[in-house]
Formats: C-alpha cells, sequence, structure tokens
C-alpha cells in the first residue's frame, strides 16, 4: 500500500500542477488546443507521459469539455467565448503509476445557472469523498451524490462512472455516481480509485458524437464536472490530486 500510494501521490500531483498551469491561461479568445499544448509541456517538463495520448486512439493529452460537452471533449481550434464554463481531464503516468484529475473553469463571468452548476457539482464529490473509509460498501458514494444533486434540480449521468486506477489507467472497481445507500462491494484499505461525477443542468441523458469520444447533453443543457484520485484508508481516505495552489475550485466563484 505504501508504494502505490507513494507513486500515485507523485503521479496525482503532476496531474493537479498541469491543471493549476491551465488556470493562469483561461481567458476569452484561447483555443482549446493552446490548454491541451501546456499540458502536454507540463507533463513532459516532470518527465512523466499523458496517459489520454493515443489512449485508444485518442489525439491529444487532455480532454476538455465546455458548455454542454459531458466528457472526452478533443481540444481543436474551438475558440473559448465569455460566459463558457470548461471542464479539463488530465492524466499523468509517472514511473507507471497514474494520477487522474479534472476541474471547472470559468471563461470570463458565467450565469448564474451556471455557477449554481459548478458549486453543487463539486460539494457533491467533496461530500461523498468524506465518507470514503475501509469497510464502506462502495453504493454509498453514488448515494451521496445522488442525493445532494438531484435536491437541487439537477441531474448524475450515468453513462460514464469512476474507476479503480492504479499501473493502469482504468481498472475495477467501477464507482457509480447514483445509486443505493450500502450496496455494493465493500471497500477496503489500499484501493485507490477516482471519484469523478458528472451532473447536467438538465435530464441525465447524453450521447456520443461521430468523433467517437465527445459525449454531450441529449437536452443540450448545461454539463459540470470534478475529478479526484482518492486512496482508501482504515480510518478515511487520502486525496491524491489537490492543487498545489489552492485552485481545486475555480477562485472566482468562491
Amino acid at each position: 500500500m505504501t508504494e502505490s500510494f507513494e507513486k500515485t501521490k507523485i503521479a496525482g500531483s503532476i496531474a493537479a500542477g498541469a491543471l493549476d498551469e491551465v488556470n493562469s491561461i483561461i481567458k476569452p479568445g484561447i483555443c482549446t488546443s493552446e490548454i491541451d499544448k501546456l499540458c502536454y509541456q507540463y507533463i513532459n517538463d516532470h518527465k512523466a507521459f499523458s496517459a489520454p495520448l493515443f489512449y485508444r486512439g485518442y489525439p491529444k493529452s487532455c480532454c476538455t469539455s465546455s458548455n454542454h460537452v459531458v466528457c472526452h471533449g478533443i481540444p481543436s481550434e474551438k475558440i473559448l467565448n465569455d460566459g463558457d464554463i470548461l471542464n479539463v481531464d488530465v492524466t499523468a503516468i509517472k514511473d507507471g503509476w497514474h494520477g487522474d484529475t479534472s476541474r471547472m473553469f470559468v471563461v470570463g463571468e458565467c450565469s448564474v445557472k451556471a455557477k449554481q452548476l459548478i458549486k453543487i457539482t463539486y460539494n457533491a464529490m467533496m461530500e461523498a469523498i468524506k465518507i470514503i473509509k475501509a469497510n464502506l460498501k462502495i453504493g454509498n458514494i453514488g448515494y451521496t451524490i445522488q442525493k445532494i444533486v438531484e435536491a437541487e434540480g439537477f441531474s448524475v449521468v450515468r453513462d460514464f462512472c469512476g474507476h479503480g486506477i492504479g499501473k493502469k489507467f482504468h481498472e475495477s472497481p467501477n464507482v457509480l455516481h447514483y445509486g443505493e445507500k450500502n450496496s455494493g462491494q465493500e471497500l477496503k484499505a489500499g484501493m485507490i480509485f477516482t471519484v469523478e461525477p458528472m451532473i447536467n443542468s438538465g435530464k441525465f441523458e447524453t450521447k456520443t458524437l461521430k468523433d467517437g469520444w465527445t459525449a454531450v447533453t441529449r437536452d443540450k443543457s448545461l454539463s459540470a464536472q470534478f475529478e479526484h484520485t482518492i486512496g482508501v484508508t482504515k480510518e478515511g481516505y487520502e486525496i491524491f490530486t489537490l492543487s498545489n495552489k489552492g485552485l481545486n475550485f475555480p477562485p472566482s466563484l468562491k
């Protein structure tokens, strides 16, 4: 457990550091390919590798998902406009271990509804993380997220989930972000996985575009996501992907 936690924390710190750098360039008028280049360079400078790059044919070093894009948006020459909300998802590989994280960014000034969606998504993730400990039923994570989100009139995406991570990018267990209390397997000390709820302002249904990657809300409602890589301990949990600069949540929304 000690080695896996230590190695994952190093990889997670690099991924988080890349997102800290992204925060410095987010503004109206930049394109998402600039974000991709920055993430690639930061990870490379830290003698690590980008896990998404060439993963199952994915062409870029990070995912950039704006507005009604739920996840897996491909960086491009698409220009970000004032009022856009954007998720950037980064996974670094260092010494064979993965660290996976994503954050929301606000381009200029976004709508009140978008601000609320971002706040509830972050709060739901963090409240779910706080209950993690050995012997907890994994279904309680999704139950906690769903209860918080639906109380605010938002919906939890069903088509994607959190996942085990370590020397492999994706492995068991699957971590659903909805579900029944006290259901599923028991968490064990030493387990490492992601908690990464995707929350829509409208209905939860999604569809994948013709590029085979980009997932969007079917009703074109806004979507938000945050993600941390978590390790389970006997007494609780450890977060491996915290910002080195206190930028886990958009500063403009605090």
